[in-house]
């Protein structure tokens, strides 16, 4: 299953050090399952996004690795590939960027047809945002064109894009983390997969901690000594550590995160899927990309 991870420490900069799927040369990471493709996304200063993405796990490349162990930005956002749609490129890795945003996405969604179809019909190209063959950023196209139409409400963009395709296109997991410089904001819809959110404090429980991550697997691993004097807003597939202030969001629930750590949360799409799809619905490939590994 792909993995998701999201971080706001907005308006703070920070350095977090990520290990994606484990140490580069490590023999056991190589020993886990391979991801079909990780990345980072993260904004410079002057609020430049920058996505730093390979279509192959972490560990086959060192300088990836190096890459991503010294990140420094107001939010983060990272993902762990498992593919079902599209070939292993860099163009089909996460995260996605579109004016100026970026975006990681965890599910499947079909009728891609029926998508572009609405992008065309709403004005947009899809070519113009479109680069490579995912179902994710196809349905991130959705989103930034509905956040145009919505004069730059980010928070309208997501609910209208994840409510139409709730109606109108097969649905088996639209969980997703979209970052700008300034905010974050995450979706889980429907109940499929989990997606937790922690409102960490400067130093965690005890005031005085480092943020030190990892999910279960070690394909995401994130640490920031700074955020022992930070507050910080993390959204993940799982619970990363033992902190008692996780919580899993609900279904439908799209969370906005401000800086100063502000949050705000809505039940975005209520309705469960016109169309929803079980695992044994999905193309074997995509099925397997949907499993717990």
């Amino acid at each position: 299953m792909c993995r998701l991870f999201g971080l706001s420490s907005a308006p703070h900069r920070i350095k977090a050090t990520f290990w994606l799927v484990g140490a580069p040369d490590s023999l056991s990471a190589q020993s886990r399952g391979n991801p079909d493709g990780t990345g980072v996304g993260v904004f410079t200063p002057d609020g430049t996004p920058v996505a730093y993405r390979q279509p192959v796990a972490a560990w086959q490349d060192r300088d990836f690795a190096l890459e991503a162990r010294e990140l420094e930005s107001t939010t983060f956002v990272a993902h762990v590939r498992f593919a079902s749609t599209g070939d292993l490129t860099t163009a089909n890795t996460h995260p996605f960027e579109q004016d100026g945003r970026l975006f990681a996405h965890n599910g499947v969604l079909e009728g891609l047809d029926k998508l572009e179809a609405r992008l065309s019909a709403l004005g947009t190209d899809p070519t113009e945002l479109v680069h490579g063959q995912t179902d994710s950023e196809r349905f991130f196209a959705l989103i930034t064109t509905e956040i145009r139409r919505h004069h730059g409400d980010v928070t309208a963009g997501i609910t209208a894009a994840a409510t139409w395709a709730a109606a109108q296109l097969p649905v088996f997991c639209l969980n997703l983390i979209l970052t700008t410089p300034n905010g974050l904001w995450a979706l889980r819809y429907p109940e499929t997969h989990e997606l937790y959110l922690l409102d960490r404090g400067p130093g965690g429980p005890a005031a005085v901690a480092p943020l030190d991550h990892a999910d279960s697997g070690s394909r995401v691993h994130a640490r920031s000594t700074d955020l022992a004097q930070v507050p910080c807003v993390v959204v993940a597939s799982e619970r990363m550590d033992d902190d008692p202030g996780w919580r899993l969001l609900r279904p439908g629930e799209l969370v906005r995160v401000d800086p100063g750590t502000a949050i705000t949360s809505i039940i975005a799409v209520p309705q469960p899927p016109a169309q929803p799809l079980a695992v044994t619905d999905l193309h074997p490939r995509a099925a397997a990309s949907q499993t717990t590994h």
